[in-house]
């Protein structure tokens, strides 16, 4: 079957997806009209809005998907001025594919590349073109691999790819508001679940198809050495991407501070993690390609391309970034229209590492104080008061509650570790220790002169009452001041939590609530009495607003205040939570209630782990 015939049936299945709306429509008012016949009275009434609420359900979804639209552009638009050497090559390329230039060429901050165009009448008249480029492959790839990326992309253009683009956006966006919409009881939900997984089938099978037909552009434009060598890069390039923002700008951003050059210290960490990227481009590409994937995978489009006719082209390994003068310049005006710093601090990368790992330690380091305040029964506890602890004998008390599983003796040699913390933390706030910041290895802690700096021996001799003091002299003698390490957020905090749960229109001792279950801790929103639209507003609620100030607006229970919990029901489920304080909080699912995924399964899951931690 032909590309053209596929995309074909899609926008025909498309077509159909609506058509079966209306008739569901239909048929739901052909039966009230029966039933309002044959019946009356409240009878009549129930019936009928059991059946308004099933199709309204699927109705709100198809007038929201007729109603969207495509997202502005995204991006940095990069005009013929700014950049020649990238237009001229794109140009040259337009002309090798068979296909006109592209009209806007836009930056963006991924690893990847996609081409787009605003159509009309179903894709018969065509309109602005528009060329998205990663500023990663920009700073990584030779002209070579960029010229492949290029091409693969103009391919799609060529082979009218684009010009159902507009279409295949409609029918994903149909499928996705009609189907978030229908309950699982929803049997009118049923047709269109079954539905739409036989559309995304055919417009994924599609989707396949064009992207070898790209291939097969790539490979006759660029070579075939330069399409399979930027093959095999682009999943290295992926990780290294993921593995940037997760070690190196997560923490920081999490905590209230950014870095000010994000995309020029991707570009130093590629530089600098040689072995490790080879060590990625050594690792086979995968073969396996599920019929739910939208591109064939890495292996399967690489045998592909090998079994092209060979065509030779003249190698051009220069860095890609020569096609676009003042790289780090255009690096920083993408940051600045694609990143929302809001109100966090924007430090250099060698300050934003040390804050960010130093905000680490005292949010671990807070736990601990937290924890010593409610055994010592006072407002605010720092290391001086955990020595103190030490000093009495009376830490195994309190590591026990951190190695729960083991005696208290033995909890308190093991609190050597978190000690290592708690004095590291002494160290920075006074001002003798820095963590210093590399883009080939982990953050290191160093003093003042640069050496490194260990406090594991010290650490071990204060969690012994009999050399407690012996630690307290050796800090005083390097210039660590016991008092710098204190209790920041003297209550915990959902900060940087993330969402595990939702359950819509629970009893929270007797009262309506919404559940959200966060990594932290419970959250319970009020809510309005009956049980209609649960889901939905949770998905709204969670769509519009961070955990961390859900967690500040409403009651939060952290997960560190619970000292116990009790199952009373697994269906629905009912629990209850007992808190330091002495309070208990009791909690009763609904059988109308609704909830997001498995939810009850995730709330149960925790429930068991507190209750394995209490005993």
């Amino acid at each position: 079957m032909s590309t053209a015939l596929r995309a074909a049936i899609s926008v025909a299945m498309l077509a159909g997806f609506y058509l079966l709306g209306l008739l569901q429509l239909a048929v739901a008012g052909f039966l009230i009209y029966e039933i309002w016949t044959h019946l009356s009275g409240l009878g009549a009434a129930k019936l009928s809005w059991v059946l308004l609420a099933a199709v309204g359900a699927v109705a709100a979804g198809l007038w929201k998907a007729i109603r969207s639209r495509p997202s502005e552009p995204e991006g940095l638009l990069i005009g013929p001025d700014q950049a020649p050497a990238l237009w001229q090559t794109v140009r040259e390329m337009a002309v090798e594919a068979g296909t006109c230039a592209p009209d806007e060429i836009r930056l963006v901050p991924m690893v990847n590349a996609a081409v787009s165009e605003d159509t009309k009448l179903l894709g018969l008249i065509g309109g602005t073109r528009r060329l998205y480029l990663g500023m990663p492959l920009l700073q990584t790839l030779t002209v070579d691999q960029l010229r492949a990326v290029l091409a693969h992309e103009l391919g799609h253009y060529s082979g009218s790819h684009t010009r159902l683009s507009a279409i295949a956006y409609r029918g994903r966006a149909a499928m996705h508001e009609t189907l978030s919409r229908v309950g699982r009881w929803n049997v009118f939900g049923w047709v269109f679940k079954g539905y739409g997984r036989l559309y995304l089938l055919v417009s994924n099978a599609v989707t396949r198809r064009q992207e070898l037909e790209a291939d097969q552009v790539s490979v006759r434009v660029a070579g075939l050495d330069a399409a399979v060598g930027v093959m095999r890069e682009l999943p290295v390039l992926d990780a290294a991407w993921d593995f940037y923002f997760g070690r190196y700008v997560a923490y920081g951003w999490e905590h209230g501070y950014a870095p000010d050059d994000i995309f020029g210290g991707f570009g130093q960490l590629y530089a600098a993690r040689t072995e490790e990227l080879a060590r990625l481009r050594d690792q086979e590409p995968d073969t396996e390609t599920s019929r739910w994937d939208t591109h064939p995978s890495a292996g399967e489009r690489i045998a592909a391309m090998r079994a092209l006719p060979a065509v030779q082209h003249a190698p051009d390994r220069r860095p890609a970034a020569d096609l676009l003068p003042r790289l780090d310049g255009a690096g920083l005006a993408l940051q600045a229209a694609v990143f929302d710093f809001g109100d966090r601090t924007v430090l250099p990368w060698a300050e934003f590492t040390a804050a960010s790992i130093t905000a680490v330690q005292q949010r671990r380091a807070d736990r601990i104080f937290r924890s010593a305040a409610r055994r010592l029964d006072i407002p605010e506890a720092g290391l001086a008061e955990i020595l103190e602890l030490s000093a009495t004998g009376k830490l195994g008390e309190l590591a026990a509650e951190f190695f729960p599983d083991a005696t208290r003796k033995e909890a308190a040699v093991a609190f050597a570790d978190p000690m290592d913390d708690l004095i590291t933390l002494a160290a920075v706030r006074s001002g003798v220790a820095t963590f210093r910041h590399s883009w080939s290895e982990p953050a290191r802690l160093v003093d003042m002169s640069g050496e490194p700096a260990d406090y594991t021996e010290i650490a071990e001799l204060a969690v012994d009452a009999r050399t407690v003091d012996q630690a307290r002299q050796r800090l005083a003698a390097i210039g660590v001041q016991i008092e710098a390490a204190r209790v920041v957020e003297a209550r915990a905090t959902a900060s940087g939590a993330d969402v595990m749960a939702a359950m819509a229109n629970v009893k929270v001792d007797d009262q309506d609530a919404d559940l959200i279950l966060l990594n932290r801790g419970f959250v319970f929103v009020p809510a309005p009495h009956g049980t209609s639209e649960g889901e939905k507003r949770l998905k709204e609620m969670l769509a519009g607003n961070d955990p961390a100030v859900l967690a500040t607006t409403y009651r939060f229970i952290p997960y560190e205040e619970v000292t116990g919990a009790r199952i009373t029901k697994t269906v629905p489920i009912g629990f209850e939570l007992t808190t330091h304080g002495g309070a208990t909080i009791v909690v009763k699912a609904r059988w109308a209630g609704e909830e997001i995924g498995d939810s009850r399964d995730t709330v149960e899951a925790v429930l068991k782990r507190i209750i394995e931690r209490a005993e």
